[in-house]
């Protein structure tokens, strides 16, 4: 039984096995209690069954009712047939059994065989896929999951490359300045503490970073959804970036009518976005440049917020890249230079899409600045 339960080959066996015996059983009833009044009555309606004197070859036998030796020759006879059928009968279930065992069982056993090397780590694995019925449809969902697992593995390994090259960055400033101070050749002044604590608080922003976007990731938090005016959201924002901006000598404007329709938002987490948005934008674009929030009326259910610099823009390969984790357009910049951790468009990203918003860029160019825009539901 336990050899049965391990094998589909032989249970499609046993399931044909069991057709054909209920078949022969049903058979070999009939054969026995219906076909002696069936033939008895149809001899009689063709005149087969009298003999010259009137009687019947039964009575004269003293058989009874059907049960003359004609009879039994010619029960006999459908019963040899019957063997013969239900033999070849069998030999056809066990051929058809076998071609449609390795039909079903082939790529199953794959899969299966798959699935083992994809749980050691081998996540390049595939199957192949024949045909358009429903194996071929799951073996084309278990490629799919396998790809998907192979592009998170992959993601997973960056990230740690990622993190592990941003994290070196400050703590490698940090321990240069411990040992200049150890050894005497730095001084132990007000500027040297100054750089330490600096380097310190953004090691702490970039873990924080890391663990908002986890959290955003992972759709671990919970949204407050309410009416948000976005005219009132944004002036808020505004004025408290209005210091960085003032310090870098960016203008920094406003386009948003007052008489605009409420979105369904998290006033928290949109205040991110647009927050990171105006931040990155701050971030490239050059002193005595412009940077301006806009929205206009409606297209459809959905209010759309831009935010357009007059920075470094960004080429086509970049805008496909913008929101990955730890993608900066400016190679050069790094986070001692004010390119921030790199992961800021991808929170945006996540918490517009928790909105069930979206989110994109434009760009004509180098040196030709970038809109990036992103989509809320309005409250209707």
């Amino acid at each position: 039984m336990k050899t049965i339960k391990e094998h589909l080959g032989l249970k499609l066996l046993i399931s044909y096995l069991v057709v054909l015996l209920v078949g022969a059983v049903v058979l070999f009833f009939t054969v026995m209690f219906a076909t002696p009044g069936a033939y008895t009555r149809h001899m009689e309606m063709t005149g087969g069954g009298m003999m010259i004197d009137g009687s019947r070859p039964a009575d004269q036998l003293g058989l009874g009712r059907g049960q003359g030796a004609g009879f039994l020759n010619f029960r006999a006879g459908v019963f040899e047939s019957l063997g013969y059928a239900v033999f070849a009968a069998v030999l056809v279930a066990i051929t058809v059994s076998v071609f449609f065992s390795r039909t079903i069982i082939a790529p199953l056993r794959a899969m299966m065989s798959a699935s083992h090397r994809i749980a050691d780590g081998r996540y390049d694995e595939r199957v192949s896929v024949n045909g358009s019925d429903e194996l071929a449809q799951l073996a084309e969902r278990f490629n799919r999951m396998a790809e998907r697992l192979d592009q998170t593995e992959s993601m997973r390994r960056q990230l740690i490359g990622d993190v592990s090259h941003e994290l070196r960055t400050p703590l490698t400033a940090i321990g240069g300045y411990m040992e200049g101070l150890i050894d005497g050749v730095l001084p132990a002044t007000d500027e040297t503490y100054d750089q330490v604590r600096m380097e310190a608080r953004r090691l702490s922003r970039l873990v924080d970073d890391l663990q908002e976007l986890s959290r955003v990731e992972s759709g671990s938090y919970r949204l407050d959804i309410h009416p948000v005016q976005i005219s009132t959201l944004v002036a808020t924002i505004v004025r408290r970036l209005a210091p960085q901006y003032a310090d870098k000598q960016v203008k920094l404007q406003i386009d948003i009518p007052g008489n605009l329709p409420e979105v369904l938002a998290d006033e928290d987490r949109i205040t991110q976005v647009i927050t990171n948005l105006l931040a990155n934008a701050l971030t490239y674009t050059q002193s005595g440049g412009e940077v301006t929030i806009s929205s206009a009326a409606p297209v459809g259910h959905d209010l759309l917020v831009t935010v357009a610099d007059t920075g470094i823009g960004i080429t086509p390969d970049n805008a496909a890249h913008i929101f990955d984790r730890f993608y900066r357009v400016d190679k050069s910049r790094s986070r001692s230079h004010g390119g921030g951790s790199g992961i800021g468009l991808t929170i945006a990203k996540a918490i517009v899409e928790a909105h069930h918003g979206r989110i994109w860029v434009e760009s004509a160019g180098e040196d030709q600045g970038s809109r990036f825009s992103f989509s809320l539901p309005i409250k209707r």
